[in-house]
């Protein structure tokens, strides 16, 4: 309002009224509403802190774990938002915490030969059997391709064989995303079938005694170091057995890609050969005669680590819920000399603050939303999310009522962008819920560039997709608005190969947030729309997670 009309107001008040009327004229001017403008600096602010050496790599079970709870649930307080479970804004989760206590062993025997293999730069081995210390002896090795039993695709590669206490040898990705056949599978775009997690869980299903992936930088999407760098930090496993969990095989790990074909060589088998025959239809499994013989050696720790909670309550649809979640853990300190922190601050400090900035925003938000709000910050996700896997089969809210969950995980930080990258594009109507949002700033969807990677599967979205909640994980583009796509590639490619699950993922002052308060901004009008509407997202006619939602709204709907 310019001044010369404010003026005028103020005249016309005064004029011909006595001082009790001016007095309420004066009265009834009403202060605007707080924004909910998503807020820079307090976003900066937070990242800043959670991504500090105060908190020692934001580790479960560690005084990092204790400093990041208390100040995310400090943060929740003061926005004035309510405890999501009962009285508390933690729930507790039940882990065992599976530290190394030494450096696991192992070697590969056969035609006269036994090699041993080396820790770190051949292999990376541990075990989720609850046992100080675990081992296999001249165990039979079995490469079964890509490990995966996939009725709806007519596909086994385990069928002929028994792998009762053997070892089998297994890629990673699936024969349609790994394989490059555009027939099998979802073509170019990785099945759950691909993650290694379901490979090591089908082959505990199948008997095996020893599982060993194959690393493969192009078709993981990450270098060696990263899986070192996740092998040498304590790792959690839920206290209680999950429904329908098969015992996990004795000893689980990677083998690099150098030592695979060398084991191969040893065995007298084509390794170009048989990976090759693995993408093709009929795959029949390969027995190498050579066997291994490992050890793995850790201590193990029971406690309760916490997911944290707060809650929104609905103006007139309280029981339906929408979520937005991000993970508040990371890998705490190197076991390296001098045991620097790995501070995590993209991953995910970001998206820890980014929920925080979110909750300001709803809670400033009038009129409330018609549906409940809940702000999640889960434990694990770097242990395989156990703390959203524990949720997903303790919900604090009834999981055929939550709308949706809008997944918090890396954003970005390199400035404004004029497009949007979808992981899992095509999944859900979600997408046109974020498209329709986005086209109002500007900007385009596209879908993630490398579904190949699985991007959709490795995050705490995936566990709220398992149980049939349509899920969102969106992040700012690479077409960078400033300087373009070949800038923001490249600026991604950078984080990957230096950063990610690396020391060097520390936050920086020079960072430019605004885009991160755009990629905000567009979640916040997401989520408003969905809260403010009758209707539920559906899956996509083609997603793998359809019927699981049917199934638990079936009564409802």
């Amino acid at each position: 309002m310019s001044r010369s009309v404010r003026a005028g107001l103020f005249g016309a008040c005064v004029s011909g009224l006595l001082l009790t009327a001016l007095a309420g004229c004066a009265g009834g001017r009403r202060a605007p509403p707080p924004s909910t403008d998503i807020d820079e600096d307090m976003l900066r602010a937070d990242i800043r802190v959670l991504a500090s050496d105060d908190f020692e790599g934001r580790l479960p079970g560690t005084a990092g774990e204790d400093k990041t709870v208390a100040f995310i649930t400090a943060r929740l307080r003061k926005l004035g938002l309510k405890p999501g479970n009962g009285d508390s804004f933690v729930q507790p989760v039940p882990v065992v915490e599976l530290r190394p206590s030494a450096d696991p062993t192992a070697s590969v025997s056969g035609h006269g030969t036994v090699r041993p293999l080396v820790y770190q730069q051949d292999m990376m081995l541990w075990s989720k059997r609850l046992d100080a210390e675990v081992s296999v002896a001249h165990s039979d090795l079995v490469f079964v391709g890509f490990g995966i039993v996939a009725p709806e695709y007519d596909w086994n590669d385990y069928a002929g064989i028994d792998v009762h206490g053997k070892t089998v040898v297994v890629l990673v990705g699936d024969p349609g995303s790994a394989g490059g056949d555009p027939k099998l599978f979802n073509g170019h775009t990785m099945t759950s079938y691909g993650r290694w997690s379901y490979k090591l869980e089908e082959a505990a299903r199948e008997g095996a005694s020893a599982v060993l992936l194959i690393h493969d930088p192009i078709a993981t999407g990450l270098p060696w170091q990263v899986i070192v760098n996740d092998g040498t930090t304590p790792q959690l496993e839920l206290a209680s057995v999950e429904p329908n969990a098969a015992p996990a095989a004795a000893i689980e790990g990677w083998l690099s890609k150098p030592a695979a074909q060398r084991l191969f060589t040893q065995a007298g088998a084509d390794f170009p050969a048989l990976v090759a025959a693995a993408a093709k239809p009929g795959f029949k499994p390969a027995i190498l005669p050579i066997a291994l013989d490992a050890q793995v050696f850790h201590s193990l720790r029971r406690f309760n680590s916490a997911n944290v909670v707060a809650v929104l309550p609905g103006e007139k649809r309280r029981h339906e819920t929408i979520i937005y979640s991000a993970h508040w853990d990371h890998l705490g300190r190197a076991s390296s000399a001098g045991n620097p922190i790995y501070n995590g601050a993209v991953d995910n400090a970001t998206g820890v603050a980014g929920l925080l900035a979110l909750a300001q925003s709803f809670h400033r938000t009038q009129p409330r939303p018609d549906r409940t709000i809940v702000f999640l910050a889960f434990t694990g996700e770097e242990s395989d999310r156990v703390g959203s896997r524990y949720y997903a089969q303790h919900p604090l809210f009834p999981l055929e009522d939550t709308v949706a969950d809008i997944n918090l995980d890396a954003l970005q930080v390199g400035g404004p962008t004029r497009d949007v990258t979808v992981v899992g594009f095509g999944q859900s109507d979600l997408d046109g819920y974020l498209r329709d949002m986005a086209a109002l700033q500007g900007r385009e969807l596209h879908a993630d560039p490398h579904p190949e990677l699985g991007g959709y599967f490795r995050s705490d979205d995936y566990s709220f997709a398992q149980v049939g909640v349509p899920a969102m994980v969106a992040f700012g583009g690479t077409d960078d608005a400033a300087r373009g796509p070949a800038f923001g590639q490249a600026q991604s490619d950078d984080y990957y190969a230096h950063r990610f699950h690396q020391t060097s993922d520390q936050y920086n002052d020079s960072w430019d947030l605004r885009g991160m308060v755009m990629d905000l901004t567009l979640y916040y009008h997401v989520g408003l729309r969905l809260a403010q509407t009758r209707r539920f997202p559906r899956w996509s006619a083609k997603s793998e997670f359809r019927a699981i939602r049917e199934r638990s709204r079936e009564s409802i709907d």
